[in-house]
């Protein structure tokens, strides 16, 4: 990381210089954005949004604490290269479980009532991510973004024990008036913001507050959920399980520590006319059919620490915002469960929601930073909608295919084989937004087939050229709000230095047209990346752009050079033309465009409906 270009610092460099107005920790009555609920989706929103110091916003939760215990634990690689942007990465992979592996358990053949070990496959066989597949506490992810909100220039915290009553969208400067109550001593009060972000969950007030319904249906199958330690002689206790007996199909999670695990027990069909009546299932009656499922193996609960029951049910939400003829441009968006609701098994809820966050959260800050029109918000709904349609239906398939007995699949592989053909999608790498007006076309994607355009940039290894240091390009994109574009040069950088004149001199370059005060490279974080080693890079040869002014001190950025390694390259990792691209990156790590050096008009373009000059 980088620090010291403030001057000389001692503490925790982590800590970023507070900016902005000041703020009391009480909630106030008029904000710019209030984000409702503090789960993942809305923690996340927050933790990106207080990287806009100028943008005030609050988020709240009914709960008058912290969560304590998190019912979501599945942390999927793409989560976590978005937390590797957030600066917590290393840390929350230091404390969580580690899914290398995945054992399938069926019926033994001649004994039919007991189960066998029949397959482990690799839990990223293909290598889609350097970052692991985690289990956590869904608690820990929540403490770690609010660890980053507080560091953050705006000092941002959660106001806890407040509950949405509902809201109205109106007129004026702050034209959502939101009813609250605080929970502690019952007082009823109206906040006004301009934007509302609904992260309140399935049964979310303000999905309903601007019309909205989920619409689908349930798969009328039950299963209890348990976290429990315990003493057992099934001897995959610690690696993830798939098991399917004749009594029914358990899928099993080791977690955190080394000793919890939870477990998802099937309880069977449920009957249309059940109204709710399996939910009452005692944890008594789930353990017993885990011993059940488990036979010849026995599980002894020692500790119960959490546990639930519910009907799996697939249900997307006919509208992610308050978008009407009466409200041109939204004012209200939802996210997370307030949106799509699907079962917990293919371990996508908190990831897609994160993910959710991430992308209303940096377009907020564009539009009331001023940088971008308010035509910006239209394109959360439209990128977001998609991507909940194409996880509700690989969940239904997954979700169907552990409660089938093999003997009713076409293969008795099928399950393993679906689960490794398909893991990509799991891992959340599948995401791909549509040509629009913040991702380009694919015409000139040949030029880099490694990055494709909507999709997430996929981090390789590289040489930093000033210090010789091997590092990962993709990591040094923190979630700062910054656009990132990476020049990959040509052959004889020619190219690249006739882009680097154009970007730095020319008027009408984006760097001129939306320069943001302060550092040189506040609003683009510029990086050039040569096809040949570091000792072959002449630093005093490369344009200057390449090494912006930062701080007080106007003192040279140097870790903006990189070159390829001596034992791999990224040119050819990436598939990068000869002839050099430049590939535009999202604030939320998805690739907008790739383009050649020299179609300066294109690059423009990329930039034009998007940010105000």
């Amino acid at each position: 990381m980088q620090f010291h270009h403030h001057g000389y610092v001692s503490t925790n460099p982590r800590v970023l210089p507070a900016a902005g107005p000041e703020r009391s920790e009480a909630l106030p009555d008029h904000m710019d954005v209030l984000i409702v609920g503090a789960g993942p989706a809305g923690m996340i929103a927050a933790a990106q949004l207080s990287m806009f110091p100028n943008v005030h916003t609050r988020i709240i939760d009914r709960r008058p604490h912290r969560l304590e215990i998190g019912q979501a634990d599945g942390i999927q690689a793409r989560s976590v290269e978005t937390f590797q942007a957030f600066g917590f990465a290393q840390e929350i992979t230091n404390e969580a479980f580690r899914i290398t592996e995945m054992a399938f358990w069926k019926q033994k053949p001649d004994s039919p009532g007991e189960i066998h070990r029949t397959a482990r496959t690799l839990d990223d066989e293909h290598g889609v991510s350097e970052f692991p597949h985690l289990i956590v506490n869904q608690a820990r992810v929540l403490d770690y973004f609010s660890e980053f909100m507080g560091r953050s220039p705006s000092r941002m915290k959660p106001n806890f024990g407040y509950e949405f009553l509902g809201l109205e969208v109106g007129d004026g400067e702050y034209p959502v008036a939101v009813q609250l109550c605080d929970v502690q001593t019952g007082e009823k009060r109206t906040v006004y913001s301009k934007y509302v972000v609904g992260c309140d969950g399935a049964r979310s007030g303000v999905r309903k507050a601007i019309g909205g319904r989920l619409e689908g249906k349930s798969a009328n199958h039950a299963w209890g959920v348990m976290d429990v330690i315990a003493e057992t002689d099934f001897p995959d206790i610690r690696l993830k399980c798939a098991i399917n007996s004749k009594y029914g199909s358990i899928l099993h999670i080791p977690r955190e520590g080394g000793y919890l695990f939870r477990m998802y027990v099937d309880l069977g069909e449920v009957s249309e006319d059940d109204n709710g009546q399996v939910r009452s299932t005692t944890i008594e009656q789930i353990i017993d059919q885990a011993n059940n499922i488990l036979s010849p193996y026995t599980l002894d609960v020692r500790e119960v620490c959490w546990h639930s029951v519910y009907e799996v049910g697939h249900r997307l939400a006919n509208k992610f915002d308050n978008l009407s003829d009466e409200c041109p441009e939204p004012r209200v968006f939802i996210t997370g469960d307030a949106c799509h609701t699907h079962s917990a098994k293919a371990g996508q809820g908190m990831n897609v929601s994160m993910q959710d966050g991430f992308n209303i959260a940096w377009k907020l800050g564009y539009v009331l930073d001023g940088r971008s029109p308010e035509t910006l918000l239209r394109t959360y709904a439209e990128e977001r909608k998609e991507i909940a349609k194409n996880l509700i239906d690989f969940d239904r398939e997954w979700s169907t295919l552990m409660a089938t007995p093999t003997e009713e699949l076409e293969n008795p592989n099928y399950l393993e084989d679906y689960y490794v053909q398909t893991a990509e999608f799991p891992a959340g790498f599948m995401t791909e937004y549509q040509p629009s007006i913040l991702t380009g076309g694919k015409e000139h994607q040949d030029l880099a087939k490694g990055y494709p355009v909507g999709k997430r940039f996929k981090s390789a290894e590289v040489c930093r050229v000033a210090d010789a240091n091997p590092v990962h390009l993709g990591h040094h994109a923190t979630a700062d709000g910054r656009y990132r574009i990476y020049v990959f040069a040509d052959l004889d950088g020619a190219r690249a230095v006739e882009w680097a004149e154009w970007f730095a001199h020319d008027p009408d370059s984006p760097q001129n047209r939306y320069m943001l005060p302060g550092d040189e490279d506040a609003m683009f974080d510029v990086k050039i990346i040569y096809p040949k080693l570091h000792t072959d890079v002449d630093l005093n040869q490369v344009p200057s752009i390449f090494f912006p002014k930062c701080g007080p001190f106007r003192v040279s950025n140097y870790e903006k050079v990189y070159s390829v390694l001596p034992e791999s390259s990224i040119f050819e990792e990436r598939e990068i033309s000869e002839q050099g691209a430049v590939v535009v990156v999202r604030p939320d790590q998805y690739v907008a465009a790739v383009l050649p050096l020299e179609d300066t008009v294109g690059f423009q373009k990329v930039f034009e409906p998007v940010l105000k000059g």
